[in-house]
């Protein structure tokens, strides 16, 4: 697809956010063709630059900032400087879409809150993220993605007898996502009706949006305990066969248990009395699959109905990497991170692609992520935008 097709083509976001929900948001932007200008402090940059996933970098910066910043240009400013924080909000005036992750009050200090800057540039879609939203006991609380799991509930859903983290960043992307689909709507609505508009959302909103459907009961009744490893209409869950494990859902339990073999699990079907003994039915299934390795349930179980949905195997990421499966979805592409000194050799990264298709089409974008600085310092005289206007 060629760049003037992408969908957000022509926009450009200035992403003043660190370190993972809102490089992400504006990274999910870039993949549909915003051109996203990161704008850091002088001498090291956002934290992402430094603050790495165990420990793990590549050409100057961590892994995990390649990952959450590719496809973007960067330029430096201190916003505590009077001079450029005016260069700063040149940049403002003529730009589409704002992006920060500060702590409730920082950019109302610097000017830079969504009251001033709608001052400079009305038709600005500015987007804001926080732990915990702008009001509340929480408000000045670390916005940290560990820290949203652990008071949200989600940690206590595994159905282990104590609190489990996802071990997935869950809180930060699920935000990124819901911070992208909000810039992406007041982009539209600003090209129906010409203003902008301000997006909030934070950590714990994305963490409780995801439990819609434990929160979502008659008026009057209280929420459920946690929720049991059995779902309340079919078997549901992870078992352990004779050489790996296999997910359980959607298996009818009469279908279920005559391919299991088993008799007591087939009179507890037939008697539809199973859901008041479901630790019983979980206990015949467990030992039931337990008798077989999982390529034979995975080849028994499908016979019942023509499909293998009930089952799937449990993978090890890198058990997935080597199937047919992940080489058909053609997740990964290359990036190209360019050379620290002219001439040099430009540092190419393997990393993950957009999981977006927009006509039919992947998105891909060679552009790795970009160098402290890269594209100008504004006490400089730089500037990304050269004139143009961009905000309406």
């Amino acid at each position: 697809m060629q760049p003037e097709d992408l969908p957000l083509a022509g926009t450009v976001v200035l992403d003043f956010s660190q370190f993972l929900a809102g490089p992400v948001a504006a990274l999910r932007l870039a993949d549909l063709g915003a051109r996203v200008i990161k704008v850091e402090r002088p001498h090291t940059g956002e934290i992402g630059r430094t603050l790495a996933f165990a420990g793990r970098s590549a050409a100057g910066d961590t892994l995990s900032f390649h990952a959450m910043n590719r496809n973007k240009e960067a330029v430096v400013a201190d916003l505590k400087d009077p001079a450029d924080l005016v260069r700063v909000k040149d940049l403002v005036a003529r730009a589409d879409v704002l992006i920060e992750n500060f702590r409730p009050g920082v950019m109302e200090r610097i000017g830079l809150d969504y009251a001033s800057v709608r001052e400079l540039n009305p038709g600005l879609v500015y987007a804001s993220a926080s732990g915990y939203g702008d009001t509340g006991p929480w408000v000045s609380r670390p916005g940290q993605d560990l820290l949203a799991q652990a008071v949200s509930g989600v940690t206590w859903l595994a159905g282990a007898d104590r609190p489990m983290t996802v071990g997935l960043s869950l809180a930060d992307h699920l935000m990124s996502c819901h911070l992208a689909e909000g810039v992406t709507a007041l982009l539209v609505r600003r090209a129906r009706t010409g203003r902008g508009g301000l997006v909030e959302t934070s950590l714990l909103e994305g963490m409780l949006d995801l439990q819609a459907t434990l929160l979502t009961r008659p008026e009057g009744e209280d929420l459920a305990g946690s929720p049991r490893p059995m779902s309340a209409w079919t078997p549901t869950g992870i078992f352990a066969t004779k050489d790996g494990y296999v997910a359980l859902s959607g298996a009818p339990l009469d279908r279920l248990a005559t391919t299991l073999g088993d008799a007591e699990l087939t009179q507890l079907a037939a008697t539809g009395a199973w859901e008041k003994h479901s630790d019983r039915v979980n206990d015949l299934i467990a030992a039931a699959l337990g008798r077989d390795t999982t390529a034979a349930w995975l080849d028994a179980l499908p016979a019942q109905d023509g499909s293998n949905g009930w089952l799937a195997p449990v993978l090890t990421l890198e058990e997935l990497l080597a199937s047919p499966e992940f080489a058909a979805l053609e997740m990964t592409q290359e990036v190209e991170r360019s050379a620290l000194e002219p001439g040099g050799t430009p540092v190419t990264l393997k990393t993950t692609r957009s999981p977006i298709r927009v006509d039919g089409e992947i998105l891909r974008h060679r552009r790795g992520a970009p160098r402290l600085g890269e594209h100008g310092i504004l006490r400089h005289g730089a500037d990304p935008l050269g004139g143009e206007p961009h905000g309406r």
